[in-house]
C-alpha cells in the first residue's frame, strides 16, 4: 500500500517526450508540479486538499520517486537528476524551460476534457515558474507560482529572472492584461526566490497578486505548509475555474 495507490497512473506524451501522471479527484482542473525532490508526500497531500475542495488534480512525475520522502538523499539524487537534463533550466536567464511545451500540452489535453474557462496551474520551488510559462497557453487560466527559485540566484540577474524568453514573457503580460491574474506566495525572507516577485510586479503590475508570508521558511504549501498559502490558493482557483 502506498500513498498513490488511490490515484490513477497515466502517462502523457508530446512531441515524443512522455512523463507519467497520477490524476484524482473531480470537478475543474488543476496541474501541480511537484518541487524536488519529486512527488514527496507533502505534494500528494497538497493535491488531496485540491481534490476534496472538488478539483480533478493531475501530479505529473517529472523527477524524482513518486511517494518518496524529503530527505537529503532523495534531494541529491533530484537534483542531480535534473542538472543533466536538457528539459530544465537552471542558470540561464532570459529563456523558457523546455519543459513548458510539454505542461501546456498536458493543460491543453485536460481543459478540452473537462471544459470551462480553462485549468489552474501551481508549480513550487524548482517549479515554481513553470505555471506562470504554461500560462502563454489560453488553457491555463489560473497560474500559481509557490516559491519559484529558478533561475538559481547566483547574482543579481539570475534573481530576477523569471524564467521566460522575452517573447513569452510578452504573451504573460497581455494575458495579465486582459484579466488573467498570477498568485504568487512566498516567505518574505526566503533567499532562494531572490527578486523575482519585484520582476513580476514591474512586469505585470495589477495583474500580479502578491503574497509575501512572514518569516524564513521556503516550501509555503507543503513543507513548511502555510494554512494562508493554502487559503489563497483555494481562493484563487474557485474564483477562477468555477464559471
Amino acid at each position: 500500500m502506498t500513498i498513490l495507490d488511490s490515484w490513477t497512473r497515466g502517462e502523457h506524451t508530446w512531441e515524443g517526450t512522455s512523463h507519467p501522471t497520477y490524476r484524482k479527484g473531480s470537478g475543474p482542473g488543476v496541474v501541480v508540479i511537484h518541487e524536488i525532490p519529486g512527488p514527496t508526500p507533502s505534494v500528494i497531500g497538497f493535491g488531496q486538499e485540491l481534490v476534496d475542495a472538488g478539483y480533478t488534480v493531475v501530479l505529473p512525475h517529472l523527477f524524482g520517486k513518486a511517494g518518496g520522502a524529503w530527505n537529503g538523499v532523495n534531494v541529491a539524487r533530484a537534483m542531480a537528476q535534473v542538472c543533466i537534463s536538457s528539459e530544465f533550466t537552471k542558470l540561464a536567464t532570459g529563456v523558457t524551460t523546455p519543459i513548458a511545451g510539454w505542461l501546456r500540452s498536458l493543460a491543453r489535453d485536460l481543459h478540452a476534457e473537462l471544459g470551462g474557462p480553462g485549468v489552474g496551474a501551481l508549480g513550487m520551488c524548482f517549479t515554481g515558474g513553470f505555471a506562470l510559462a504554461m500560462m502563454v497557453d489560453d488553457s491555463v487560466a489560473a497560474p500559481v507560482l509557490c516559491q519559484p527559485s529558478v533561475p538559481f540566484t547566483v547574482g543579481k540577474a539570475r534573481s530576477a529572472d523569471v524564467n521566460l524568453s522575452p517573447a513569452d514573457l510578452e504573451v504573460v503580460r497581455r494575458r495579465a492584461a486582459g484579466g488573467c491574474a498570477v498568485l504568487g506566495i512566498q516567505y518574505a525572507s526566503d533567499p532562494l526566490t531572490g527578486t523575482r516577485f519585484d520582476t513580476l510586479d514591474r512586469e505585470l503590475g495589477d495583474g500580479f497578486i502578491r503574497v509575501d508570508l512572514p518569516g524564513k521558511g521556503h516550501s509555503v504549501v507543503t513543507e513548511q505548509r502555510s494554512q494562508v498559502a493554502v487559503d489563497r490558493v483555494l481562493d484563487f482557483f474557485g474564483g477562477r475555474l468555477r464559471a
